[in-house]
């Protein structure tokens, strides 16, 4: 399945994309892309409804974020392979674990804010985990049993903040708009295999990443089951779990965003997101 949230910010409402690409309205069925609903049970009973019965949603619609009332935003810094190396920097022993904030989040079509004092605003395209289950110590072999589906998520950062403004990354990576999140959370079992999907992103039509999940240094399962051990997982947790090569901070020169520019990004089966470029209010 192919889950979303559609409608003015604040406001969203659930939905679902039906076999012909078209979004359907779920508001009759569930509150929310959210919590209790990202778990096995309440998937499989919405796999069970009769989409051909809801409302079509107008094809002009805001499509919000695809997950609801996030509790923890995880990120994982350095984890693919030809990214560190880009960045000249060791691969690590262990996850390196940061977070965003959740006020960060925004729709996957949204302009994004280059915030006050910006001199250095990048892109990074990630592949997003949704927690479906409750994970508490869990062990890599069960790790993805937790997960309820997959998204595409824009990591955007302010270098500068995160690595010249002391203390920890989450002052360069939570600034308003940096977390669109979406189109769709599509369901694990959509997914055949999380770590052979195809990743890009350009601006302003020129190709800057092109990379693979298959380049992860930790994959997807021991990242939930690391996580696991420091605390626990709760559904609709979104993990973000790290970038390929291509990123602005590591062109020759560097090469960061401006106001006007425009984002292309995406993940092969899980969508594309599209973002303008525009400076802070």
């Amino acid at each position: 399945m192919k889950l979303l949230r559609f409608g003015d910010r604040g406001a969203e409402r659930p939905g679902m994309v039906d076999a012909d690409g078209i979004i359907r309205d779920l508001s009759s069925v569930i509150g929310d892309v959210a919590g209790h609903v990202l778990g096995d049970e309440q998937l499989a009973k919405l796999r069970a409804v009769d989409v051909s019965t809801l409302p079509i949603v107008p094809t002009e619609t805001r499509i919000g974020a695809c997950v609801g009332q996030v509790g923890k935003f995880i990120c994982i810094g350095l984890n693919y392979s030809d990214h560190a190396a880009e960045a000249g920097m060791a691969l690590p022993d262990e996850p390196v674990v940061f977070f965003k904030a959740t006020s960060a989040i925004t729709g996957p079509n949204d302009d994004v804010e280059i915030p006050r004092g910006s001199i250095k605003t990048d892109w990074e395209v990630e592949l997003g985990v949704v927690i479906g289950k409750a994970a508490k110590y869990v062990s890599k072999e069960d790790a993805l049993n937790h997960v309820a589906g997959y998204c595409v998520v824009n990591d955007l950062s302010e270098r500068d903040f995160q690595l010249h403004r002391s203390g920890q990354w989450v002052k360069g990576k939570s600034c308003d708009t940096f977390g669109p999140i979406g189109p769709w959370l599509v369901t694990r079992d959509e997914v055949e295999d999380p770590q052979n999907l195809d990743m890009h992103l350009e601006v302003n039509g020129r190709r800057y990443q092109d990379g693979s999940t298959s380049t992860m240094h930790f994959d997807v399962a021991m990242v939930i089951s690391h996580l696991s051990q420091f605390m626990s997982l709760q559904p609709g947790d979104v993990i973000s779990t790290g970038t390929p090569p291509g990123v602005g901070m590591g062109q020759k020169p560097e090469t960061y965003l401006r106001a006007g520019d425009r984002m292309t990004l995406g993940i092969s089966g899980l969508g594309e997101q599209s973002q303008n470029v525009r400076s802070s209010e």
